[in-house]
């Protein structure tokens, strides 16, 4: 029986990339060392960061 985790990930999510983005996210794989998943958790987690900035940007200048 598999050990049990502490924040468990059910949820799956497909997307579709061409194969000169797949062959630079296999690039990234291997310079990183990290799997597909945790790289996109990253580039969520950047986007969200950006996003977040230029919000704060906005609201700052209106």
């Amino acid at each position: 029986m598999g050990r049990m985790r502490e924040n468990p990930r059910y949820n799956v999510i497909s997307m579709r990339i061409s194969d000169e983005e797949r062959e630079h996210l296999e690039n990234l794989m291997s310079k990183t060392k990290k799997s597909v998943s945790d790289i996109m958790r990253e580039a969520m987690e950047y986007f969200s960061a950006q996003h977040d900035q230029q919000t704060n940007l906005e609201q700052k200048a209106a």
